[in-house]
């Protein structure tokens, strides 16, 4: 079954900007497919909006301008036409909308180079940018609102994960990425995401939604047992084809 024009062009988006998402989709069926494009090319969009200048306010106008969209969706009336918005405007619904601007919103952090002001701040900045996402493609695939919290803290997990990844890009581009950057600081923040990973009870439908996180755990437990691979730039990676073949053929 072919996918419609504009479900066609946020999967263009998503192969070039998160191919680990892509594979996770297209993996899916194919009526997730139709929620799962636009989610994550949306999610593209916005976290690369922050680095394409070096110009603060400009980078601020493209988050405004996710924001203003996702107002626009919200309120239920006329939406700017985009290859995103268009099928995004579709299927969400205005407390969905919300979230997903709550999402652009802390995209701020990565316009400028101030490092979190505690750890509840990058905790924050985490469930907004990963939970936010991964909870709206579960509850737009058929997860029950019981399972919201699981959904977060599986989210949490891989948000780190995919931060630490990040930590060596971070620091060349002069952020301050981690609040204890040392070995037992890193170490300790790796742990505490491990700790939070269980297994949501969620419909075989949106299971999807939680592929991103593939190896996660082996990941967050390579950080543990030796942080330097975080400074080296050698963690592991988490989502291979042989997991998500696993995760597919299972449903686990």
């Amino acid at each position: 079954m072919s996918l419609p024009d504009d479900i066609t062009g946020c999967a263009r988006v998503v192969e070039q900007g998160d191919p680990d998402r892509f594979r996770t989709v297209m993996a899916a069926p194919v009526a997730a497919r139709h929620i799962l494009f636009p989610l994550y090319a949306f999610n593209v969009e916005v976290a690369r909006a922050p680095w394409v200048t070096q110009e603060p306010m400009i980078a601020e106008m493209r988050l405004q301008w996710w924001r203003d969209a996702l107002e626009e969706i919200g309120a239920g009336g006329a939406v700017r036409k985009h290859e995103v918005t268009t099928p995004l405007a579709g299927m969400l619904s205005p407390a969905q909308a919300a979230r997903l601007d709550e999402a652009v919103a802390a995209r701020r952090w990565d316009i400028y180079k101030d490092a979190f002001e505690v750890q509840t701040h990058m905790d924050a900045y985490l469930d907004q940018t990963s939970g936010h996402l991964m909870w709206t493609a579960a509850e737009l695939l058929g997860a029950p609102i019981e399972a919201e919290a699981a959904v977060r803290d599986v989210a949490f997990a891989a948000a780190c994960a995919a931060f630490l990844r990040a930590v060596p890009a971070l620091a060349e581009a002069g952020r301050i990425p981690l609040l204890d950057g040392t070995h037992a600081g890193v170490a300790a923040l790796a742990r505490r995401a491990r700790g939070r990973l269980r297994r949501p009870r969620i419909p075989q439908s949106a299971r999807p939604a939680l592929w991103p996180a593939i190896g996660v755990d082996k990941v967050l437990d390579q950080v543990t047992r030796d942080p330097s691979v975080v400074g080296d730039g050698r963690l592991l990676a988490g989502l291979t084809p042989l997991r998500l073949s696993w995760a597919v053929l299972t449903g686990r």
